[in-house]
């Protein structure tokens, strides 16, 4: 008799637990969990951002001045300045640019011929930015990220003194006639930066601010 109760009372457990279970699930199922995670909340508005006129600002002729850090990563603090200009224009309808870049360093520190060519992606609302010069002819790999409140971040993985090294590149001041850029180096995985190039553009208005 007792081994008859004690089954008895296993059972009523079970089909218990089985029902506060079941009704959890279906909970779930049609409504979602109780406490949606923060971060799956941020992708979704992420990925619902069409974020393919997000680099509209740079559409244009600009003056441009430029620091470059001499010999990254080294310890080293003398920073080489220039002043050129570049030109921005658009291809398929906006979701893709080239931008043209040329430079003058001061007391002979070189000359710069850039070419940027940027490409976005419908798929993961991501941009795509690939630079290359025309002192090797070759173009690096991509640098890839988006825009997030007024402020883009696109990271890749270089060889930079012989080892691979995190690259970023941040936008900043992006709603103005004078965008703010910087490309930072990381040799730790990303736990500290050494900013190495810095741009501030002016855009171009007419014809009178071209020939100065």
């Amino acid at each position: 008799m007792k081994r008859i109760k004690r089954l008895l009372v296993c059972c009523a457990l079970c089909i218990l637990a089985f029902a506060l279970c079941g009704g959890n699930i279906l909970a779930w199922r049609t409504h979602g969990p109780r406490h949606q995670d923060s971060g799956s909340s941020q992708h979704a508005a992420d990925m619902a951002h069409d974020g393919q006129h997000d680099f509209d600002f740079e559409l244009g002729s600009w003056r441009i001045h430029l620091k470059k850090l001499d010999k990254p990563l080294t310890g080293s603090t003398k920073w080489v300045e220039f002043d050129g200009t570049s030109v921005t224009r658009k291809v398929w309808d906006g979701r893709s640019q080239i931008e043209e870049f040329e430079t003058e360093g001061a007391a002979g520190a070189g000359h710069i011929e850039g070419l940027t060519l940027r490409l976005y992606n419908p798929q993961s609302h991501q941009w795509s930015l690939y630079w290359a010069t025309s002192k090797n002819g070759t173009v690096s790999v991509p640098t890839i990220g988006e825009f997030r409140n007024g402020r883009g971040e696109f990271y890749d993985y270089e060889e930079i003194n012989g080892r691979m090294t995190l690259v970023r590149f941040v936008w900043t001041n992006i709603n103005s006639n004078s965008p703010h850029f910087e490309q930072s180096f990381s040799d730790d995985g990303g736990k500290t930066w050494e900013v190495n190039w810095i741009t501030d553009q002016r855009r171009v208005n007419d014809d009178s601010d071209k020939a100065h």
